[in-house]
């Protein structure tokens, strides 16, 4: 497999730090990744997404979900991780996992359920209001209405 080197990019950019190391971790955790537990990723809606992960053989008590700034973390470890029985064979993978996302900016988790064996987490895009588009209202004839023009305007009445 290629390796690519980002270091350039960190030399000519300003701000996009994050970016760079998004796709310098991304790269190192498809070389590194087992795959497990095998999980899908879906928009639902415009501003809404849904990930799913195969999680047979775990209990709500045996997963922990954490959102903390752009991360969200998956963890899996069984509590009694089968102390007592006897296996002749062992197919079911119940190793103890951890799976991280990476989240965009404003992109927060609004909930999680388990049924069937699979995990599902609701994901929901809430940009602020400063940040979303506005429309400016264009003045007619007196030129755009700044703080200035007003305080001109009131002291000539």
């Amino acid at each position: 497999m290629a390796t690519f080197d980002f270091s350039p990019l960190f030399r000519s950019t300003v701000g996009f730090d994050r970016m760079t190391h998004l796709l310098d971790s991304a790269l190192q955790g498809a070389e590194q990744g087992d795959g497990y537990p095998p999980y899908n990723i879906e928009s639902v809606d415009e501003d809404k997404y849904r990930i799913t992960l195969a999680v047979a053989g775990f209990s709500q008590d045996d997963l922990e979900i954490t959102a903390k700034e752009n991360t969200l973390v998956v963890q899996g470890r069984h509590k009694d991780a089968g102390e007592g029985r006897k296996y002749l064979h062992r197919g079911i993978a119940g190793r103890p996992f951890e799976r991280s996302f990476q989240l965009a900016d404003h992109i927060r988790v609004v909930g999680a359920d388990l049924e069937n064996g699979l995990l599902r987490i609701e994901l929901q895009r809430e940009v602020p209001e400063a940040l979303k588009p506005r429309t400016i209202e264009i003045a007619r004839g007196k030129g755009p209405k700044t703080i200035e023009n007003k305080a001109a305007e009131t002291k000539a009445a």
